[in-house]
């Protein structure tokens, strides 16, 4: 008798779990949204003193919108479907000195980027004014320097930037 009852239990549980359970956090779908064919990227914009690395934002944004979506960058707005903008500011600071001299040994540069991605045929806002971070370290001692930990933080930011651009689960 208590085998039937657990036999029944498990016949009318299971279909129950796999009809409402989902798949684990899966789906079948596509990552981006389908009706979007191009992006205009604007020239991201800093009020940072380090200037220049607005330009390896935008530049890395547009590569990995190329190489890992299926919508293609266009130079002209008046032909593309959204527009994607936004602006970034620029940190940096000590992560260690030395403990003698007090002189800084590592360093850590920080990128935050505010994005707004627009549809254009619409004026539906797919991203309104979400928020992004990302950060390298450098050492003097290496031969490193604050540009080459703010382009690795940029282009850490780019890959942020267009997992933004997803669907969301």
């Amino acid at each position: 008798m208590k085998k039937i009852l657990l036999t029944l239990a498990a016949a009318v549980t299971l279909p129950l779990l796999t009809t409402f359970g989902g798949c684990g956090g899966y789906q079948n779908g596509w990552l981006y949204p389908q009706d979007v064919q191009t992006v205009y990227v604007e020239m991201f914009d800093t009020k940072s003193f380090r200037r220049g690395f607005e330009f390896t934002l935008t530049d890395a944004i547009c590569k990995r919108i190329e190489a890992q979506t299926p919508y293609k960058i266009v130079s002209d707005r008046k032909a593309a479907d959204t527009v994607l903008s936004g602006e970034m500011a620029i940190r940096n600071m000590v992560l260690a000195v030395d403990r003698y001299t007090g002189r800084p040994l590592e360093f850590e540069s920080g990128v935050t980027v505010v994005v707004t991605w627009k549809d254009l045929r619409t004026g539906r806002l797919l991203i309104d004014r979400q928020e992004v971070m990302a950060a390298a370290t450098f050492s003097n001692q290496l031969g490193q320097t604050i540009d080459y930990s703010l382009s690795r933080a940029s282009n850490k930011a780019a890959v942020r930037v267009v997992e933004l651009m997803e669907i969301p689960w």
